[in-house]
C-alpha cells in the first residue's frame, strides 16, 4: 500500500497530468482535493489528447475509483460538460464520486470575478475569471452553497434566493451592472443537481476505507506551490492550497498517512499571469522555448511566460511540501540550446546574496538571478528509452538540479506521451 501526493513545485503548468496519469496506473483510488476548473491537466494516450479540469486523471483507467474531495470548488455546468465529453469518447464516469461538502461555483461568483478584475485595472491579478476566488470567499464567510444543497431542490432554492439577492445588490450598487436572473439560476442548478446526484457520496469514508484495506491511493495536485495562497507569490496566487498539506485538508486524510510526495517541475520554468519571475527570458530564446514547449495554458489558452530553471523556488517547494522525489518534464524542449542555465541564488535590491526564497513579493520583485552555466545538447532525446542513455550533458544538468534542490529525481519526461518517461531508479 502507498499513499502518494503529486504537487506542482513551480507556478503550475508543470505537466502534472502526465505524471499523475503514469502513477494512476499503479493506484486503486485517485483524488482531487483542491482548486477548481481554473486548473487543467493535458494527457496524451496513444496519440489521443485529453484535457481534464475537474475530474481526476485516473478516470482514463476504467478500473480506478476517482474522487472529487470537499476541498474542491465545483462549477456543475463545467463538470457535466466534462463528463459528457468523456462519455462521447467511450470513457465511463461511473467510477466517479463527489463529496457532498464540496462548494459550488454559482453564476454570481463568475460575474463578480470578472467585475473585480476589471475594477483593478492595471493592478489586476490575472485570474482565470472562473469564479474560483469568490467561491472560496463565500466558503470562508460561511455563506457558500455546497453539493449537498445542489441535490436538494428545496434547500437550493432557498439559498439561491437568500444569497443571490445579496450578490445582486453588490453587482448593481457597487459595479453598476445588470443583476442575475435568479429564477433561471434556480431552474438550471436544480437540473444540474439531478444529473450529478448519482455521483455524490461521502468520499471521506471512501478514502479511509481504501487506506484501511491497504489500497494504493494517489492525490492529484492542481496548480503549483508558488501559487499557494500562503506560501506563494501573494497576491499573484490562487485561492487554495496546492501543496501537500492542501491534499490533507481537502480530503480529510491526516499527514501521518502520507507515504510519498512527488514534486513535478519542468526542466525550465514557466508561469501564467502577472507577478515577479526572476529568471524570465524576454527575448528570442524565451519565444523559442515557448514555441517548442507549446507553452499555452490548458484552461485559458494564454501564452506562458518562460525562463531558466530556478532552483531557489524548487528548493522552497521541496521544504514546503516535504517532497520525497522530483519528476522533471520537458527536458527534450531544451535540445539545440548551446548553453543552459540554472538560477542558484538571488541578488537582492540591497546587494545581499541569498539562496533562499524571499517571504514577500516586494523582495522577490527586486531580485536578480545568479546563474550557473551548463553545456547544452543537440540530440533528439524524445525517443530515448533509458535514463542512462541520455547525453552526458543532460545527466550533469539533472544531477545539479537534484543537488541544488535537495531532492532525488525519479522520473524524467522527454515528450508528452505515456511512454516518454525515463525512470532514474
Amino acid at each position: 500500500m502507498a499513499v502518494k501526493v503529486v504537487v506542482g513545485a513551480q507556478w503550475g503548468d508543470e505537466g502534472k497530468g502526465k505524471i499523475i496519469d503514469i502513477l494512476a496506473s499503479q493506484a486503486d483510488l485517485v483524488i482531487r482535493s483542491q482548486g477548481g476548473n481554473n486548473a487543467g491537466h493535458t494527457i496524451e494516450v496513444n496519440g489521443d489528447v485529453y484535457k481534464l479540469h475537474l475530474i481526476p486523471s485516473g478516470i482514463l483507467y476504467p478500473n480506478k475509483q476517482c474522487v472529487i474531495g470537499y476541498g474542491v470548488v465545483i462549477d456543475p455546468k463545467v463538470l457535466i460538460s466534462e463528463i459528457d465529453g468523456l462519455k462521447s469518447r467511450n470513457i465511463t464516469c461511473d467510477n466517479l464520486k463527489i463529496d457532498p461538502r464540496a462548494h459550488v461555483i454559482m453564476p454570481w461568483h463568475i460575474v463578480l470575478d470578472e467585475l473585480s478584475e476589471k475594477a483593478r485595472g492595471s493592478s489586476d491579478i490575472g485570474t482565470t475569471k472562473k469564479g474560483i476566488g469568490p467561491c472560496y470567499m463565500d466558503k470562508a464567510e460561511r455563506t457558500g452553497i455546497r453539493i449537498y444543497d445542489l441535490i436538494n431542490p428545496d434547500i437550493l432554492t432557498k439559498k439561491i434566493k437568500l444569497h443571490g439577492e445579496k450578490k445582486n445588490k453588490i453587482i448593481q450598487k457597487v459595479y453598476e451592472e445588470e443583476p442575475i436572473n435568479l429564477d433561471e439560476v434556480i431552474e438550471n442548478y436544480i437540473n444540474y443537481g439531478k444529473i450529478l446526484k448519482k455521483y455524490v457520496a461521502d468520499t471521506f469514508l471512501t478514502i479511509h476505507e481504501s487506506i484501511k484495506h491497504d489500497k494504493s491511493v494517489l492525490f492529484e495536485g492542481a496548480q503549483g506551490t508558488l501559487l499557494d495562497i500562503d506560501v506563494g507569490t501573494y497576491p499573484f496566487v490562487t485561492s487554495s492550497h496546492p501543496t501537500s498539506s492542501g491534499a490533507c485538508v481537502g480530503s480529510g486524510v491526516g499527514p501521518t498517512l502520507i507515504d510519498e510526495v512527488v514534486g513535478v517541475v519542468k526542466a525550465y520554468t514557466t508561469r501564467v499571469g502577472k507577478g515577479p519571475f526572476p529568471t524570465e527570458l524576454c527575448n528570442e530564446l524565451g519565444q523559442e522555448i515557448r514555441k517548442n514547449g507549446n507553452e499555452f495554458g490548458t484552461t485559458t489558452g494564454r501564452a506562458r511566460r518562460v525562463g531558466w530553471f530556478d532552483a531557489v523556488i524548487v528548493k522552497h517547494a521541496v521544504r514546503v511540501n516535504g517532497l520525497t522525489s522530483l519528476a522533471i518534464n520537458k527536458l527534450d524542449v531544451l535540445s539545440g540550446i548551446e548553453k543552459l542555465k540554472i538560477c542558484v541564488a538571488y541578488k537582492l535590491a540591497d546587494g545581499t546574496i541569498t539562496q533562499e526564497f524571499p517571504p514577500v513579493l516586494e523582495d522577490l520583485e527586486g531580485c536578480t538571478p545568479i546563474y550557473e552555466e551548463f553545456e547544452g545538447f543537440d540530440e533528439d532525446i524524445s525517443r530515448c528509452k533509458s535514463f542512462y542513455r541520455l547525453p552526458e550533458s543532460c545527466k550533469q544538468y539533472l544531477s545539479r538540479i537534484s543537488a541544488l534542490c535537495g531532492c532525488d529525481i525519479d522520473i524524467v519526461g522527454v515528450g508528452p506521451g505515456r511512454d516518454q518517461s525515463l525512470y532514474c531508479k
